[in-house]
């Protein structure tokens, strides 16, 4: 295209909630806008003052916007056409729409983290009702799931889908792109109130010290005084070497995982469902984290039509210690929580440990013992995370303790 010219966004026969908009800008003529929407009827004004809106917002006088719209809300349809324009003119400007409510919340490092559900960066018919599957966590994607052609765009996408769509509570999370490309990332992401950042084929704390001080930076300039965690993600045999490392190397580290389809194709051998080839890598990445006390999380499991072999490789996972897993599908969520759920058996262990701590601290005791045993601070804070997880999932009764 010529340098006055420029396109973003999405267009085909199974599109849905997505625009193509091309921009030209003229010398004269004002502007000119060609719409053709599948809700013209009724949302058609309204998508020609936007589109005024924004040019109005960039200073341009003299242009002309084609936008086929396939029903795409307002927040996409500003990202695509900010992304044609700033593919055009160099700017620092930004057109934002306001954080709704919903996605004002902060997050606590050591939050649940049992689900995380990835959505591709550029693909916001996606976005919009991902929160009802309740994942602990909706990934926005900025790295595989996003064409090198297309992340321009998609980090437009991102930044406003942060300010404007509900993910009904669970935690707001963007994984950036590797190296220098995951650096500027950051500025369409740090402002606008994300809560987890995951760092892509993390080899070395020298990558976690670069994304502090650039989010420092930007916090600076931006007056931002919310906490913004991180989770690298362990894809290598290299960083499998380095996990506790870089398990320490920042106090915004609050978990870790493995990327099993990465760290296999770098040690030369096929994944399985049975994971052996990978048994090595996983407890060392648990071991690291356990160490630097932050949460392990374990890779995605990607064939998801067989749930049953989800169920199985969910509870590996919890054996070895891992406290999450990704999921590239909703349907996977379920499984997921049902299964990093504690047990009947656990709940009612925690529930006969945390009955005796208190009956001793009520009686002013300084060792507490349930039977033969005595039971030391670790154990009953390992029995509190087992009700409160099984509180949150409904599992047990909050004032199970009075009953």
């Amino acid at each position: 295209m010529e340098n006055n010219t420029a396109k973003a966004g999405n267009l085909g026969d199974k599109t849905r909630s997505d625009c193509e908009v091309t921009i030209e800008l003229t010398k004269s003529n004002g502007i000119e806008i060609d719409l053709k929407s599948k809700v013209d009827v009724l949302y058609g004004n309204s998508i020609i003052k936007l589109i005024n809106n924004v040019l109005a917002h960039f200073e341009i006088k003299n242009a002309k916007i084609t936008m086929i719209d396939k029903g795409a809300l307002p927040f996409v349809l500003a990202a695509r056409l900010e992304a044609a324009i700033t593919q055009i003119l160099s700017t620092k400007n930004e057109f934002l729409f306001d954080i709704i409510e919903q996605n004002k919340t902060i997050s606590e490092k050591n939050r649940f983290r049992f689900s995380r559900l990835y959505l591709p960066g550029n693909t916001p018919s996606m976005m919009l009702n991902a929160g009802v599957h309740n994942p602990n966590g909706i990934i926005l994607d900025l790295e595989d799931a996003v064409a090198p052609d297309k992340k321009h765009e998609a980090r437009y996408i991102v930044r406003n889908a942060l300010r404007s769509v509900n993910f009904y509570g669970a935690e707001r999370m963007v994984r950036i792109n590797q190296g220098k490309l995951g650096i500027e990332d950051l500025d369409f992401i740090v402002p606008h109130n994300v809560n987890l950042i995951l760092i892509p084929k993390c080899e070395n704390a020298s990558e976690i010290i670069k994304i502090d001080e650039k989010i420092a930076e930007i916090s600076k300039q931006k007056s931002i005084n919310y906490p913004i965690w991180y989770m690298p993600i362990i894809e290598s045999a290299l960083g499998v070497e380095n996990a506790f490392e870089i398990a320490k190397s920042s106090p915004n580290v609050c978990s870790m995982a493995i990327g099993l389809e990465d760290f296999t194709a770098d040690l030369g051998v096929r994944r399985t469902n049975e994971a052996a080839e990978s048994f090595y890598a996983r407890t060392r990445i648990v071991n690291a984290c356990k160490a630097a006390g932050i949460q392990p999380i374990d890779s995605v499991f990607s064939d998801i039509s067989d749930m049953e072999a989800l169920a199985t490789n969910v509870k590996t996972s919890k054996s070895l210690g891992f406290e999450g897993m990704g999921c590239i599908h909703p349907r996977q969520i379920p499984v997921i929580m049902q299964n990093f759920a504690p047990e009947q058996i656990e709940i009612e262990k925690a529930q006969k440990i945390l009955r005796a701590f208190n009956e001793a601290k009520a009686k002013g005791l300084g060792v507490v013992s349930l039977g033969t045993k005595m039971i030391d601070a670790p154990v009953v804070k390992r029995a509190e995370t087992t009700i409160n997880l099984a509180v949150k999932l409904g599992i047990i009764d909050e004032n199970w303790l009075a009953n």
